[in-house]
């Protein structure tokens, strides 16, 4: 009887990408005669049927995840009817967020073999909580305190990692699958095979192409001159595109970042979507410390917002290198 193995990786975007995609492969390698199942939400599953086109998918489409907490988990608890109505031999919960933490505790509350990450309390408990208003708000939004995880590494995911002095090649995506989840011998390949866009090739032959992400989730780390950068970079020379709103396919997406010279992004899932076709990045990374993320090229953290005529040289410097660095 064949193997069925559940893997659930959730939020956001960028980490299906760069967590859920190497992780899936790992277990296929690990499994190779076990029937895939990958649960993700919205547009992560355009991002995993792109990558392993074979792997079943159950999604939890984007509309479906209320944003109260109490029609949240009567969501999930359906959810959990579904997945226990299958009989998985194994459930991976890679996620740390809240809902998806309720989700494996539910599971493995009742009776599923579950691994990784949970929420700390049963379910039954929980609700004991939200009835006699006892339960902190903190406790939703801080995982250090919603979550626990059988995974024996994940202590490591509440400390100030990239302090240290030996950093993983890839940032977090590779310390969180290796040293957090324990999965050492796992290839960090993200790897999508697509086309490069055709349009943009043809015009790439006469210029540089930039593939411009401004926005981010929170906005905190937006990039607040984006038009003014756009303009600076097409007066300079550059064919810039935009459009990581899902506005297009995430093939197209793809394509067409795979036909550019480089993203010039904030610190968001454009960054990994680039690497899963060998487009380099710069990220604009406000206060993040680009040592979490170890993008090929990376602006010093800062709370002052670089100016884009320095951003406009910064770009100007890449290229000349890789020029330089060509012709050598």
């Amino acid at each position: 009887m064949t193997q069925r193995i559940l893997l659930i990786r959730m939020l956001g975007l960028g980490d299906v990408t760069c967590i859920g995609i190497p992780a899936l492969r790992y277990f296929k390698q690990q499994f190779p005669d076990a029937e895939m199942t990958f649960l993700t939400f919205a547009a992560g599953k355009d991002i995993i049927q792109l990558a392993e086109p074979d792997v079943k998918i159950q999604v939890l489409e984007n509309g479906q995840w209320p944003e109260s907490i109490i029609p949240a988990m009567e969501t999930f608890l359906g959810l959990a009817e579904e997945i226990i109505g299958v009989g998985y031999d194994q459930i991976i919960n890679l996620d740390t967020w809240f809902m998806p933490c309720f989700l494996s505790r539910f599971l493995k509350d009742a009776g599923e073999k579950v691994i990784g990450n949970t929420l700390a309390i049963s379910v039954a408990e929980l609700v004991d909580k939200f009835q006699d208003q006892s339960l902190k708000p903190e406790f939703v939004n801080d995982p250090a305190m919603y979550m626990q995880s059988s995974f024996f590494g994940m202590m490591r995911w509440h400390t100030t990692w990239w302090e240290s002095v030996a950093l993983p090649n890839m940032g977090y995506p590779e310390f969180y699958l290796r040293t957090c989840c324990g999965f050492d011998q796992l290839d960090m390949d993200m790897q999508i095979d697509v086309k490069a866009d055709h349009q943009l090739k043809k015009i790439g032959k006469n210029k540089k192409i930039i593939a411009f992400a401004p926005d981010a989730r929170t906005s905190e780390r937006n990039y607040p001159y984006g038009s003014q950068l756009k303009k600076l970079l097409e007066e300079a020379g550059y064919h810039v595109w935009t459009g990581f709103d899902g506005s297009v396919s995430m093939r197209q997406t793809l394509a067409q970042l795979k036909a550019s010279d480089l993203l010039v992004t904030a610190p968001s899932a454009p960054q990994w979507l680039a690497t899963t076709v060998g487009c380099p990045s710069l990220v604009i990374c406000a206060d993040v410390d680009p040592r979490t993320l170890m993008p090929e090229y990376a602006t010093d953290p800062s709370p002052i917002v670089i100016p884009p005529e320095n951003l406009l040289e910064s770009i100007q410097s890449i290229f000349a290198e890789a020029e330089s660095d060509a012709n050598e």
